[in-house]
């Protein structure tokens, strides 16, 4: 007799293994699997749920995971290995009954044709189920080796726990509202609540987003906070062209757009640019939107602002992605990195006399961020910084560096429920 939800802890497990064996992202993996697909809505939830918590916590897992089997399984028994993790996860994270969690773990790798090793299953997770996560994890963070050392240089090892530790919890859902005046009244609706920023409506996770009052008529659209402040540090837009590269998905054009700016939207994916122009439909906003590539690409004429949200790393958004930290590498730091100086030094020469420039990037690493800025600078005895202040950024002076750009990282503002992790600069052309 199957044993019901079997079919929901092997997605799961596919989902995981996607991620950690084949170097996929979690919403592609999604997105191509005909077993998620035919999960009824709730159990999709869920088999994602797992899956999301896995990524989580993974590195505590397999260390514990590790210290329960008498010798590591092989290579070609990885879907017995994603089982464990997700069985585990359900146990000590998932609050999953014993008797659940353990049963559909034994039937998922009978199911996954590894019933060869029900038997250690079994004893593997009826073993760590006697023990709490922090009675049986051993000591180390949740986060790869090679990520938590950098942060631990970038920011000293208190901070990169911190860090850790901050994505492990499911982040809150952010909205920026359209009509920044009518926040409050959304954040009524929404049960949610305004931020010190004034356009950053938050609420707790929970149910489709499209279901929420006010999608169908666009009065919003899903944005970190950390990433609804580069729009607000170039100023007054109204009547203004904005040059927004690397634009999509879209929530700083939508923000520009709203704010009375003619947005010239430039990112080098047209798949990406159709769903910024779809968002922006539904919003009821404008923007001109080209596909090119900006190492190539220049505008017609010198532009008075310009918003560069950089490709990067994104390891600022691990707590929204968890996939990322286990997807990324070491070296695709120098290559960003490379790529970034090219865009950013080309965005610069773009900005007319007395012109603004705003950087960005989602990364916690410092060559994605401040070492640029400190790089252009040098070179470049016509751009300034303009620092950045707290009244800016709703009085979060927490963010601030000494330099007076930007840092956020995920263990700032828990009082607040986290924000993401950003490098915010903003230049000036001198005149």
């Amino acid at each position: 007799m199957s044993v019901p939800g079997v079919d929901v802890r092997v997605v799961a497990a596919d989902l995981v293994g996607a991620v950690l064996s084949e170097h996929r992202a979690l919403d592609e993996a999604i997105a191509a699997s005909s077993g998620f697909a035919r999960l009824s809505e709730r159990d999709r939830a869920f088999a994602r749920l797992i899956a999301v918590t896995v990524l989580r916590r993974k590195a505590g897992l397999d260390r514990a995971i590790a210290g329960a089997l008498n010798k590591p399984l092989a290579p070609k028994a990885a879907p017995v290995m994603q089982v464990l993790r997700c069985g585990l996860a359900q146990l000590w994270h998932l609050d999953t009954p014993a008797y659940a969690a353990i049963g559909t773990a034994v039937g998922a790798v009978e199911a996954l044709r590894f019933g060869g090793f029900k038997g250690l299953v079994n004893a593997v997770l009826r073993t760590l189920s006697q023990r709490t996560a922090d009675q049986a994890q051993p000591p180390g963070a949740d986060a790869p080796d090679w990520l938590f050392d950098r942060w631990s240089r970038a920011y000293g090892p208190e901070a990169a726990h911190a860090i850790a530790r901050a994505h492990r919890a499911e982040p809150p859902l952010d909205l920026t509202v359209k009509a920044g005046g009518e926040a409050a009244a959304w954040a009524d609706r929404l049960d949610g609540a305004v931020l010190p920023t004034g356009v950053t409506i938050r609420r707790p996770v929970g149910g489709a987003v499209t279901a929420l009052p006010g999608y169908a008529e666009g009065a919003w659209w899903v944005q970190d906070a950390g990433a609804a402040l580069p729009a607000l540090l170039l100023g007054d837009v109204a009547g203004r062209t904005v040059l927004d590269l690397c634009a999509a998905p879209g929530g700083k054009t939508a923000q520009l757009a709203a704010a009375g700016a003619r947005v010239i939207a430039v990112d080098r994916s047209r798949d990406r640019l159709a769903r910024l122009d779809d968002n922006l439909r539904r919003l009821g906003l404008r923007a001109d939107t080209v596909a090119a590539d900006l190492t190539r690409w220049q505008p017609d004429a010198p532009a008075d602002r310009i918003l560069l949200d950089a490709p990067c790393t994104a390891t600022g958004t691990i707590r929204r992605h968890p996939d990322l930290q286990w997807l990324k590498r070491p070296q695709d730091i120098d290559g960003l990195a490379a790529v970034q100086a090219q865009l950013l030094d080309r965005a610069a020469r773009w900005l007319a006399p007395g012109g603004v420039l705003v950087w960005c990037t989602c990364s916690l690493e410092p060559e994605e961020g401040p070492a640029q800025i400190d790089r252009l600078l040098a070179n470049r005895p016509d751009i300034e910084r303009v620092p950045i202040t707290a009244a800016e950024i709703g009085g979060w002076s927490s963010l601030l560096t000494p330099a007076g750009d930007v840092r956020s990282r995920p263990d700032h503002l828990a009082e607040f429920g986290g924000i993401d992790g950003f490098h915010i600069s903003r230049l000036h052309s001198i005149a």
